[in-house]
């Protein structure tokens, strides 16, 4: 069924069962809030570690990486390896997560800034945030899953064929050289690119999909809460890790029986003689619109900051038995994940090969499908359950993420927002609310994911939306002259600026549709000098036979392409697809040949262009980074502004939250209890560690575990940047 063999499907279901029984397994230890937001603080390293892990790798991650690589090249990747610098200062803040002894991060804006009322918009706005993230595995699970079982050609109706031809068209013209391409050609060219045709058709809906998982999702989590969470998580880890290199040798084996060789090796070696040199510029290649070295800088930066506010950061730290745990097992499961995203990288790669514009048949348009239709074509011939096991690792990237996701934002509904309105209830009352919330936030994940068609669109959305509050977190966190005052003005202003505004305006009727709205990037065509490989010689000969055929009838343009040999050096002409300005899902034709924008709006490139400056003659790439720029700087600007020019916020209130941030976490729940009872009696108790004396900086001095940890993550850090390199030597 649906080209599935039985013992797929018996495989699905040993798992799904698998899951609802864990689920069931954890209720039972469920006696308070506590135990089911954050599974009682008592999770040591290793679960520390795949919780980490799974919370924080889905198969978005998986999809989105393969889909940039196969756009990009290798460069690609860095649409998920960008956290890769920003990961050691986890080290530091784990330990604040912890040391805040609280239930959600909602909380922090409560014990810090002494308003309820900011704890629960924070929940509101944290919620929607976390459905983006779940809505992003929803997405891509869907699109990977339906791939895995494509409608035949001769199943397609009439208007699935007319597209799927005019896929095909747009194939052949961007296989051609921009510059040997007619006026005409060039026209058609753009035509079809507003299109976005396909020619790849599910034979299950997408919807059937996102149902089917979610409902097994909220079985477990909702009945199981953190804990039942966490313990799939550590299943579902290690099945993540099989998903990330099953296919790997699979596509080498594959490769190496169509052109010849054995071993990665000589795949390597396959890939660097058929790819265009351009596939492996990790840095500055023609083809990264999205990927240039200051998006790179601004988007590492902006992840850094925002991410640190995003709710689960709190609930996977703060659920550690002791703040050692929860910094070790934090920052290694992020570390795993940035491994594991360079074998995503280099699976991108060999896709390109057997999936991209010179596969012939098998060329897929939509590189968000590649995942899948590799898992049937690389694993289906086998018959021995493999495609059912690509499922299940599918799922468990999915659940993983979508389980923890889940759990915070019920913590943050239930405690920061209804606790808030009906206090004094039983605690089983609660717990009965969270599973409720729950169950809301993971079906809002779905209706997300069934909005949205790009995952990396998505994945950008996911970075920016906690932007209200992250500069409330970092500098509340370290500067006592941050008041409530100010941090109020920044959470409203960046909310109406960046999200409530440009959401409302696109509502109101013809804003889509009008003309200057439309704006695209005019980039032109880049010219860069290579050496020949083979796919750049089947380029050249599709050239050379398309100039032919044209001056048979006498319309052809230009001298005739001059044939090219393997190792010769030539100069290749890439045509930059122009991109929206002011639209996140970009400008497109609708049925009705109506060109629209859709997506969000941004409203600071709209003010910026209307200033003057004509964002059509820059590059995509720093568009994209005068956004992120707006996005950092207006809120921390507002808040040190508004804060330096009202009253300063109550002593006693800054001076019992710093000390509590300054005390250590003892394993010793009644020890722990007793050491804050100190803390709190005395405030002024650990100013000697403070690193900047009599001042309002609230920066403690590092001691050796905090250095030694940081440098050897940056070293980390580095390594896996550095493996990166290496790979696209290999076979060179």
């Amino acid at each position: 069924m649906f080209g599935l063999q039985i013992v797929d499907f018996a495989v699905i279901i040993v798992y799904f069962l698998s899951l609802i029984a864990i689920g069931f397994w954890a209720m039972r230890h469920i006696k308070s809030r506590e135990d089911f937001f954050l599974g009682g603080r008592s999770f040591g390293k290793m679960i520390q570690i795949f919780a980490s892990f799974g919370q924080a790798t889905s198969v978005s991650n998986a999809v989105s990486t393969i889909t940039t690589t196969m756009e990009n090249g290798i460069a690609g990747i860095w649409s998920a390896l960008l956290y890769v610098f920003g990961t050691p200062i986890y080290w530091m803040t784990c330990v604040w997560y912890r040391r805040l002894r609280l239930m959600t991060m909602g909380d922090f804006f409560e014990n810090r800034f002494g308003s309820k009322a900011m704890a629960g918009l924070f929940a509101l706005i944290s919620a929607v945030g976390l459905m983006i993230i779940i809505s992003l595995s929803f997405n891509a699970m869907g699109k990977t899953t339906v791939a895995m079982v494509p409608k035949s050609i001769e199943r397609l109706t009439p208007a699935e064929r007319t597209e799927y031809d005019a896929a095909v068209e747009l194939r052949k013209l961007e296989a051609a050289d921009f510059s040997q391409l007619s006026d005409q050609e060039k026209v058609r060219l753009n035509e079809l690119r507003l299109m976005h045709p396909r020619n790849l058709f599910p034979a299950v809906p997408k919807e059937f999909v996102v149902i089917l998982v979610c409902v097994i999702a909220l079985t477990y989590s909702v009945t199981g809460g953190l804990k039942a969470a966490f313990v799939t998580d550590l299943v579902q880890g290690i099945l993540i890790l099989v998903l990330s290199v099953l296919l790997l040798p699979f596509a080498w084996v594959k490769i190496n029986g169509i052109y010849g060789g054995s071993g990665f090796v000589d795949a390597m070696r396959t890939l660097h003689i058929e790819l265009p040199e351009s596939f492996f510029e990790v840095l500055g290649s023609p083809t990264t619109i999205d990927f240039t070295w200051y998006y790179i800088l601004t988007a590492t930066v902006m992840v850094t900051v925002n991410l640190g506010v995003q709710a689960n950061q709190l609930t996977t730290s703060g659920s550690a038995k002791d703040e050692y745990t929860a910094r070790f097992g934090f920052i290694t499961g992020l570390y795993m994940k940035r491994v594991v995203i360079v074998l995503w990288g280099l699976f991108g790669l060999f896709a390109v090969l057997l999936y991209g514009i010179t596969a012939g048949d098998k060329y897929i348009r939509d590189p968000d499908l590649v995942f899948g239709v590799a898992a049937a074509d690389l694993l289906g011939g086998l018959k021995i359950g493999l495609v059912g096991l690509m499922i299940a690792c599918l799922m468990a990237a999915l659940m993983a993420v979508a389980s923890a996701m889940m759990i915070c934002g019920a913590a943050l509904l239930t405690h920061n927002l209804y606790r808030a309105i009906f206090p004094k209830l039983s605690e089983r009352h609660y717990v009965f609310i969270g599973r409720i919330s729950g169950a809301l936030i993971l079906l809002g994940g779905a209706w997300i994911a069934l909005q949205f068609e790009s995952i990396f669109q998505q994945l950008k959305l996911s970075w920016e939306i906690t932007a209200i509050f992250a500069a409330c977190f970092w500098l509340g966190m370290v500067w006592r002259r941050v008041n409530r005052i100010g941090a109020w003005a920044s959470i409203i202003v960046t909310t109406l600026v960046f999200f409530a505004i440009p959401v409302i305006l696109p509502l109101f009727p013809n804003v889509r549709t009008d003309p200057y709205l439309a704006k695209m990037t005019n980039p032109q065509p880049i010219a860069r000098v290579y050496r020949a490989h083979q796919m750049d010689l089947d380029f050249r000969t599709q050239q050379i036979k398309t100039w032919d055929n044209l001056n048979v009838i006498g319309k052809a343009s230009g001298p005739r392409p001059q044939p090219l040999m393997v190792g010769e050096r030539f100069e290749r002409v890439y045509p930059v697809p122009q991109k929206s300005i002011f639209w996140t899902q970009g400008v497109k034709r609708d049925q009705n040949g109506i060109v629209k924008g859709y997506g969000i709006l941004n409203l600071d490139l709209v003010a910026i262009d209307k200033m003057g400056i004509d964002l059509s003659k820059f590059p995509y790439a720093l568009n994209e980074s005068i956004r992120v720029l707006f996005r950092m700087v207006i809120p921390f600007g507002f808040l040190i502004i508004v804060s330096l020019m009202t009253k300063r916020d109550d002593k006693a209130l800054l001076d019992r939250f710093f000390v509590k941030m300054k005390t250590p976490v003892k394993k010793d729940r009644e020890a722990d209890k007793r050491e804050m009872e100190v803390s709190y009696a005395n405030p002024q108790r650990f100013d000697h560690l403070k690193l900047f004396p009599n001042s309002q900086w609230e920066l403690s001095k590092w001691d050796k575990t905090d250095i030694i940890g940081f440098l050897i993550s940056i070293v980390i850090a580095f390594g896996i940047v550095g493996l990166v390199f290496l790979i696209v030597e290999i076979g060179k």
